[in-house]
């Protein structure tokens, strides 16, 4: 299990919100936090210490009076650490190759993928033509309905027919390099992880995966290790001190070396 960072950009602002209150109309979300700092600070800041693969969010659509702030945001963390960051958020065909010439390691991809509520392989196969699958990242966000956990696009918004389970992590790790799943309904809220989703992945664990929603103490870190069999990588956002939070990044880099 390694730490992945996380760099999320909001109406141009390096946030920490709760995840299912994002809302296109008149770009609102709760907020855990907002930085000072803009997105190149924390790039930087990642690659000193040297970790990498992590994500940076553009939280804003296209169609957002804040999107184009957003977006310079986004592209000066992949300029600050090339190579070191992968980029999501409204990622098409057509603008892919623009984040990965900017510096991103892989694009991830939700919304255009899952388009219409199911998996559309057509969209999935263009994307590979412009990013190659080694380039790739699908985000899997989940949240829970009647007990079985659903992926969800357009910044968490809307359920897809798509459960996720092992079946479809095999089909799909066909075309991607890595996974992303943000436990939605925990996202932000600082109140424990998924344990269902997490042990889930680490039963399945063939490719990179890297899980996100709900860590908030040390104790999360180390059931999140055992349920993912130590093989699911795992990111912070507002528990850690960076974002406001109790827990201390060096003591989470610490705790990382360790296990």
């Amino acid at each position: 299990m390694k730490l992945r960072p996380c760099i999320d950009i909001h109406n141009g602002s390096v946030k920490q919100i709760v995840g299912g209150s994002l809302k296109d109309a008149g770009d609102r979300a709760l907020e855990n936090f907002v930085s000072k700092q803009d997105a190149a600070f924390y790039a930087r800041l990642y690659r000193e210490r040297g970790i990498s693969g992590g994500h940076v969010i553009l939280l804003n659509q296209a169609d957002s009076p804040y999107y184009e702030e957003t977006k310079r945001q986004a592209l000066s963390a992949l300029g600050a650490y090339p190579k070191g960051l992968q980029a999501g958020g409204g990622i098409t065909p057509e603008n892919a190759a623009e984040f990965l010439e900017a510096g991103a390691s892989h694009v991830i991809v939700t919304s255009y993928v899952f388009s219409g509520g199911q998996i559309q392989y057509d969209r999935l196969q263009a994307l590979l033509r412009e990013t190659g699958k080694e380039n790739l990242v699908l985000d899997l966000s989940v949240r829970s309905r009647e007990g079985r956990y659903y992926i969800v696009t357009d910044r968490w918004q809307k359920y897809t027919s798509v459960e996720l389970t092992e079946q479809v992590l095999d089909e799909l790790s066909d075309f991607c390099d890595e996974f992303l799943i943000h436990a939605v309904d925990v996202e932000g809220k600082s109140a424990g992880i998924e344990e269902p989703v997490a042990k889930l992945l680490g039963d399945w664990g063939k490719i990179p995966i890297t899980y996100a929603g709900g860590v908030h103490s040390f104790t999360d870190l180390e059931r999140l290790k055992n349920l993912g069999r130590n093989r699911v990588d795992v990111t912070i956002g507002s528990a850690l001190d960076l974002f406001g939070g109790e827990m201390a990044f060096r003591d989470v880099l610490s705790y990382m070396e360790r296990i």
